[in-house]
């Protein structure tokens, strides 16, 4: 008897969605019972259908994908989640695996790749894509490589600053970020002054550009 796999998507580009849900159709075995096209939904959706593996883009509107990984894992562990992304970076493997990404997986690896990652992380272990593979180990044996990471300015934000960094860079407003996070706007501003500070950015402007050369949005 086939043990089936319910498997929820999340990814803010409907072509590329519609492709991963073509491409795991082929296996009978994996059971597409979602589709979430940002953070926020991946979020709701999994509390809702507690599915057994979600794979996440870690660049979407309103709460990235890593914030949503770290949010998912906490209130249910036994989700298994694999980020799909194009991002081959250190810091963004790292981020993703410490939020409790059991695989990463890049856009341009092929369906076999995925159907390993699948695989892998269902039973327990920890996939990485080839393609960022030794990218990684060296990271890791770089002596100093803790102080690299966390010397990198986005990673001194606290969730929240992070959360209402994208959503100006997206261009809300103060009073727009505060009615989508639910906290008043003076609140909204504090984590604004400081996120500029500690992002030593002058202007939404400059936000908005840190924010697309860094990948944060779009």
């Amino acid at each position: 008897m086939i043990s089936i796999t319910n498997i929820i998507i999340a990814e803010d580009h409907a072509i590329l969605r519609d492709g991963l849900v073509a491409l795991l159709a082929t296996s009978p075995e994996l059971n597409i019972i979602a589709e979430a096209s940002d953070g926020s939904s991946a979020i709701k959706l999994a509390r809702q259908l507690c599915p057994d593996l979600i794979l996440m883009d870690l660049n979407m509107p309103n709460i990235n994908g890593t914030e949503a990984i770290t949010t998912i894992l906490k209130e249910n562990p036994a989700i298994k989640i694999v980020a799909l992304t194009g991002h081959k970076s250190e810091e963004y493997v790292r981020a993703a695996l410490e939020a409790g990404a059991a695989g990463y997986v890049l856009k341009d690896d092929t369906h076999n790749v995925l159907l390993t990652a699948i695989e892998h992380v269902l039973n327990g272990d920890t996939y990485l894509s080839p393609g960022i593979c030794g990218s990684v180990i060296k990271g890791f044996l770089k002596p100093d490589y803790r102080s690299d990471i966390s010397d990198h300015s986005w990673f001194q934000l606290t969730k929240r600053e992070r959360e209402v960094t994208k959503l100006i860079a997206e261009g809300n407003k103060s009073r727009e970020v505060a009615e989508f996070l639910s906290i008043s706007l003076k609140t909204v501003e504090k984590h604004r002054s400081n996120l500029m500070r500690k992002l030593d950015l002058h202007s939404v402007s400059e936000l908005t550009k840190y924010a697309m050369e860094n990948s944060i949005i779009s």
